[in-house]
């Protein structure tokens, strides 16, 4: 019985996984995130809302837009186009919605 040489074998499947990456980066399904793509949750604040009183916010909208995804909130950037997240509390808890009617507050 004759031994099976590894060698070309071994060389087969790193050029099969760098021929995949090249082609995944090329056509645009590999992207790889830099530190200025990310938003952080810091920089959004939540308006609490109470009956009887006023709120301001600017009326020149937003940069982001969110849009509820399986029940996720998930913001869109505008400017960035491609970049996407997670809406997270800070214990890194998705923040959840609802497609249908808000849910009455708790009294």
């Amino acid at each position: 019985m004759s031994e099976l040489n590894p060698i070309p074998l071994i060389l087969t499947a790193i050029g099969s996984v760098c021929a995949t990456v090249a082609l995944l980066g090329y056509y645009g399904y590999l992207h790889v995130a830099q530190p200025e793509d990310a938003l952080l949750l810091s920089e959004f604040t939540m308006l609490k809302t109470v009956p009887g009183e006023d709120y301001k916010v600017a009326l020149k909208p937003a940069s982001q837009v969110a849009q509820c995804i399986d029940g996720v909130l998930v913001l869109f950037d505008l400017e960035q186009k491609g970049l996407s997240g997670v809406l997270v509390d800070p214990r890194k808890q998705a923040v959840h919605c609802t497609e249908g009617p808000a849910a009455p507050a708790a009294e």
